[in-house]
């Protein structure tokens, strides 16, 4: 796994197959610890703000390791950071089992969100090295069909162990299964070497993101990061009065997102990144804004179209900074990852103000009880709708800015 290996001795089919496997122990984590510490807030006599904090860990984590991560990834290697997401991962979750206090549990949090954070600061690089031109895309979607389709197996499992009476803590022994896997399968592996030089090096970095199109990408990736977890986190909690089942809801939107990137590829292929990104924009836009006015049934036909929407945001944008800026390299990818996890954690409790106005204005009103919550979800899912809204205009002015430089180029290489 010595980076001064030669690119011949990389075995790249399974560093993907290991990367999956980190990125479904993401998942699980996300799915499981997130499942179990309603049941942890009763046992610890926690308040809601310390549940809320504990959370708020696996979030922190996340990007710090990823921007680290993607700063040191060409001078430690991605082999030392996957061997750091193992530790953080397996200390974590043992922390999580184990641990019966308030502060053990923000630790095992923060530890897991460093490892997952590790997770996509190796793997995301790695890919884009190891494979070329459409075949890259559809890895990376591939790879991070994951994430959504570890959820929904994730949740599954929780739910069928909770049916046969294994609850709380003893379900996060599941999260160090696919952890022991991906460390089995990535050791004694040789990593590709970056194809640009510059890449290689954090000045190129550096100066490869301090350009226009990368901080127009990186606006772009806060969007779709709100777009896709800000109606995610909320939905359920408001669909519950509408006559829709939620688990039903979040288990389609998981299950459509993960088939969806499987078949990201070709999708890329035929109508290159930006075409999939500004389609996406415009499914994410309806989808958002069916949530917002139906319920019942057709709430199911939203999810449908809101999965279809935002199943292409995150490995599309991740691809577009490795292919349209390379020389910003493992650090590009990260910085964008990073900007994601961040502008949802940011927005989170904006939108959470955002409901508590609509609740008021919506008692003012008169209305009370499940129509209230309703009432007041749905007027904020409208406002949200403007978050996609805005990436169909930003996405039509990318779709023209590269389609001019390509012919720029063309022009310069005639």
């Amino acid at each position: 796994m010595d980076s001064s290996n030669s690119t011949s001795k990389v075995n790249a089919n399974r560093l993907f197959y290991a990367s999956c496997f980190a990125l479904i122990t993401t998942a699980f984590s996300f799915a499981i610890a997130a499942g179990i510490l309603d049941q942890l807030k009763t046992e610890l006599e926690l308040s809601a703000s310390q549940a809320g904090l504990i959370t708020s860990m696996w979030f922190l984590g996340f990007p710090i390791a990823m921007v680290i991560g993607g700063l040191i990834y060409h001078k430690v290697g991605g082999k030392v950071i996957m061997q750091f997401a193992f530790f953080a991962h397996a200390v974590g979750i043992l922390l999580l089992i184990f641990s019966g206090s308030y502060m053990g549990l923000l630790i095992a949090n923060l530890l897991i969100g460093l490892g997952n954070g590790c997770t996509e600061a190796a793997c995301n690089p790695m890919i884009a090295d190891a494979y070329k031109g459409n075949r890259m895309s559809t890895m990376l979607n591939r790879f991070h069909m994951w994430f959504p389709g570890g959820i929904a197996v994730g949740s599954l499992l929780s739910g069928f162990m909770t049916d046969f009476g294994i609850i709380g803590q003893s379900q996060v022994w599941l999260l160090l299964i696919p952890a022991v896997i991906y460390a089995f399968l990535f050791y004694g592996q040789t990593w590709p070497k970056a194809k640009i030089e510059e890449a290689a090096t954090i000045s190129g970095n550096l100066k490869g993101m301090f350009t226009p199109l990368f901080l127009f990408i990186g606006i772009c990736m806060a969007l779709t990061a709100i777009s896709e977890f800000g109606p995610n986190q909320w939905v359920g909690l408001i669909l519950s009065k509408s006559g829709a089942e939620p688990t039903l809801i979040l288990a389609l939107t998981a299950g459509l997102m993960a088939v969806a990137r499987f078949f990201g590829g070709s999708m890329v292929a035929k109508f290159n990144q930006t075409g999939v990104l500004l389609g996406s924009a415009v499914l994410a836009t309806l989808g958002i804004y069916l949530f917002s006015t139906q319920t019942g049934a057709m709430a199911y036909v939203a999810a449908v179209i809101f999965a279809l929407g935002v199943a292409y945001f995150w490995p599309n944008m991740i691809g577009l900074a490795a292919t349209k800026t390379p020389k910003t390299g493992a650090l590009g990818m990260s910085i964008i990852g990073a900007i994601g996890m961040f502008s949802s954690s940011i927005f989170q409790p904006i939108i959470g103000g955002w409901i508590d106005a609509d609740r008021a204005t919506a008692k003012a009103q008169g209305f009370t009880g499940d129509e209230l919550e309703l009432i007041s979800g749905q007027e904020t899912l409208g406002t949200m709708v403007l978050f996609p809204a805005i990436l169909i205009i930003l996405f039509t002015i990318l779709y023209f800015w590269l389609k001019n430089k390509e012919s720029n180029v063309e022009v310069a290489t005639a």
